[in-house]
């Protein structure tokens, strides 16, 4: 390590006086150069290749684990330890989270449902229980709104819509859409906050009219949907905040890649067990 030191230093310090200070020989330091690389060290090189190839298909959005596990996937023989320690001496790293804010508007005098679903997020099968909520998206020309329904069965976002602004069209369009793919029984349970478009007229008729039970977070209990929450964080993180949409357009279309190509598709879920949705609903 000290002679590996010295040389990612060189052009700072002179050799010597790096050797001096270290208290190494620099004829062991040159005869540190002249080695051939060990079988670890080429093994080690070769997986650091390997971990620069996944984050960079992932455009940086795994840490360790996620990155062992996609490495194991691609049949390499590494443990998780290795996988973190040479990402952190190789300055590879994640996307990292900011503060979330939220855009529940729940000052209104429409009815609200009790809490059905009271944080049970490990359904046994599809279509049995499904969250959603709004986030907002920055774009210069002003915010663009998200609305995303998510099966908690497989953490898989099922329907999802967008628009200039945030009104029950919103989550309605996002319902449908989720409606229209999955095609669920009836006795299937919708959770959300109780935002005034999700306790809208509009909501609760579509809900009705599916057979679908309506259930709403506490007031101020973020964590009574906890698994959309995660959702929009994740995409915050591994999409917005590193982004610059001139246009909503351009956001729109990031977006649905995001979604439908990478979190559905793609995106290794350490509640799934390091698969991803689409994979986690294939028959056992």
């Amino acid at each position: 390590m000290t002679f590996a030191f010295i040389d990612d230093h060189q052009g700072q310090w002179p050799v010597r006086l790096m050797c001096d200070t270290l208290d190494v020989s620099p004829a062991g330091y040159y005869a540190w150069r002249e080695r051939p690389p060990s079988f670890a060290e080429q093994r080690r090189d070769a997986l650091v290749v390997r971990i620069r190839g996944v984050h960079g298909d992932v455009k940086s959005r795994y840490g360790s684990p996620r990155i062992h596990a996609e490495l194991v996937a691609r049949g390499n023989d590494c443990c998780v330890n290795t996988v973190a320690k040479l990402m952190h001496d190789n300055d590879i790293r994640a996307k990292t989270a900011r503060k979330f804010r939220h855009t529940t508007d729940s000052n209104h005098k429409l009815p609200v449902a009790s809490n059905v679903l009271d944080r049970q997020f490990d359904p046994e099968a599809p279509n049995e229980k499904w969250v959603a909520d709004i986030t907002y998206i920055p774009t210069r020309e002003g915010w663009l709104y998200l609305a995303a329904v998510e099966d908690l069965y497989s953490r898989r976002v099922v329907g999802w819509s967008m628009a200039d602004t945030m009104t029950s069209r919103l989550v309605v369009d996002a319902l449908e859409m989720a409606v229209q793919r999955r095609l669920p029984d009836e006795g299937l349970l919708a959770h959300s906050d109780r935002g005034s478009q999700y306790a809208s007229e509009h909501y609760q008729l579509l809900l009705g009219k599916h057979g679908i039970e309506c259930s709403m977070s506490g007031v101020g209990q973020c964590w009574d949907n906890a698994p959309m929450e995660s959702f929009f964080a994740s995409l915050k993180k591994e999409l917005v905040h590193d982004a610059d949409f001139t246009t909503r357009q351009m956001a729109r279309m990031e977006i649905f890649e995001y979604i439908e190509v990478f979190y559905n598709n793609q995106r290794l879920h350490s509640s799934l067990g390091y698969v991803s949705p689409a994979a986690y609903e294939q028959p056992k």
